[in-house]
């Protein structure tokens, strides 16, 4: 087979409209960082997601730092992370030269177990807690906000994965201090690159903006009281993230029903079984995961991969990364229900631009293995 032929796990779907936009921005001359499409796209998401403001910013993981950055993590600091997460929500921790502590999912979400949560307050008091949006599922914000106001410590939500989700009919990327979004390339909607920082405290979203442009004093010539970071979205692709906002709730439904047809072509098998909907929650599907339980998913994703087909194991979880293997690490079952995850977990190919014969090819080539 070509590799144009290949089943892509989430590949770019582009609405159409995004040429128009970009050319505005060039006729304008505006394709530097920042612009009229950067304020727009800032004003949009801000209002999709029911939060007061926004930093257009080069990625989530810049996006992630600066978030801890504004709320003063420093070196030595204490800071909760989801475990089962990809390495920039522990990474960001480390730029700071702060300790991430890594928190035990749990099955009913596979987001952050609020039982861990609570345990781990009892060992350790943190500047503050990354708390993941796995996949597209939000992770439960009425037991993690209780717990986190209880210990007055804020929540950063990291919904990198879950634009276009909701947990009781609130939007991710609306939960706690600050949340962040990405808009990376295999992402529900991307802008090639690229990510966002929200904030109901404007103070914070004023700040993010200026430490995003290397910290520059308002003076006419360049003065620099603190370090700053080049953390600011082009104007070129905040113009295509202004033409992708506007499918995003279309692809979500699209991918909810691809979603839905391989848990009804494969849930008959009582290995299978599939990441679960929280109660009260709207997932995206961002990506398909489910579970094999009978320790042949390695060899399901290969023979998946011999056949031209994308498929990947579930994040490996912090704790078990060699960056972060001396890390502390919580949880209240005798065994890691992120490791479980992780050592029987896959990602199927789940974008919106899928189309009907290559999942049925997918499904086909997952009950011929099984």
């Amino acid at each position: 087979m070509t590799k144009k032929n290949k089943i892509y796990l989430s590949p770019p779907h582009m609405s159409g409209n995004e040429l128009a936009l970009i050319e505005d921005a060039i006729k304008s001359n505006w394709i530097a960082p920042l612009g009229p499409h950067v304020d727009e796209f800032e004003k949009e998401v801000s209002a999709y997601l029911g939060v007061k403001d926004a930093a257009a910013l080069s990625s989530g993981t810049a996006a992630l730092h600066l978030s801890l950055k504004i709320l003063g993590i420093k070196k030595g600091d204490y800071v909760f992370c989801s475990d089962l997460t990809f390495v920039a929500s522990a990474n960001a921790i480390s730029y700071l030269s702060a300790i991430p502590i890594f928190i035990d999912s749990e099955l009913k979400s596979w987001n952050m177990c609020p039982e861990s949560l609570e345990e781990a307050f009892k060992k350790y008091s943190p500047k503050a807690v990354i708390v993941t949006d796995l996949y597209g599922q939000s992770a439960d914000y009425y037991e993690i906000i209780k717990i986190c106001e209880k210990n007055s410590v804020p929540i950063i939500e990291d919904a990198a994965e879950s634009l276009g989700a909701s947990y009781d009919n609130k939007k991710c990327g609306s939960f706690g201090e600050m949340a962040i979004v990405s808009f990376n390339g295999n992402k529900i909607i991307t802008t090639s690159g690229g990510g966002m920082l929200l904030s109901n405290n404007q103070d914070y979203i004023i700040k993010a903006r200026k430490l995003a442009s290397q910290a520059k004093e308002d003076y006419l010539h360049y003065e620099h009281v603190e370090l700053g970071y080049n953390y600011r979205m082009s104007n070129i692709i905040a113009a295509i993230g202004r033409a992708q906002l506007k499918v995003l709730d279309s692809y979500v439904k699209i991918r909810r029903k691809i979603f839905n047809n391989y848990k009804e072509n494969l849930i008959d098998n009582k290995n299978i079984n599939f990441i679960p909907e929280l109660d009260l929650s709207y997932s995206t599907r961002w990506l398909t995961v489910m579970q094999i339980n009978n320790n042949s998913v390695n060899s399901l994703i290969n023979h998946l991969i011999s056949k031209n087909i994308e498929a990947r194991p579930v994040w490996k979880p912090m704790h078990l990364q060699p960056l972060y293997i001396n890390n502390n690490f919580i949880k209240i079952q005798d065994k890691s229900i992120s490791k479980q995850l992780f050592d029987n977990g896959l990602c199927l190919p789940s974008g919106s631009n899928l189309a009907t014969e290559d999942q049925i090819k997918v499904i086909e080539e997952i009950k011929a293995f099984l």
